[in-house]
């Protein structure tokens, strides 16, 4: 089992950044491929970002691709999120995933999440 919290989010310019931060309980952290996904009130949950287990497989929804950046730091139980550039869009509430055995883009895939965090672009 792992508990993941979310921070980072809050109200910000367009073309302005934020860094969102996941942290997770555990002394498996490094077992799991983690995923970044968002919702807005009348939408599907939609995939962000993703890396795998040991950071070297990384994906990204392309509306985002060149703004936002995904990391992890194993000895510190965090994975994050970097936006930059951001836009009206990409309001929505973040949501952080752990995946014990996969590193995938499809949120009904993950059986571990986070409570989320706000994240509001005005223009």
């Amino acid at each position: 089992q792992v508990q993941l919290v979310e921070s980072g989010g809050g109200l910000v310019q367009a073309g302005g950044s934020l860094r969102l931060s996941c942290a997770a309980s555990g002394r498996t952290f490094s077992s799991y491929a983690m995923g970044w996904f968002r919702q807005v009130p009348g939408k599907e949950r939609e995939f962000v970002a993703a890396i795998s287990r040991n950071g070297v497989n990384i994906a990204y929804v392309d509306s985002v691709k060149g703004r936002f950046s995904i990391s992890r730091d194993n000895a510190k139980n965090t994975v994050y999120l970097q936006m930059n550039s951001l836009k009206p869009e990409d309001t929505a509430v973040y949501y952080c995933a752990a995946d014990p055995r996969y590193t995938e883009t499809i949120a009904g895939s993950y059986p571990y999440w986070g409570q989320g965090t706000q994240v509001t672009v005005s223009s």
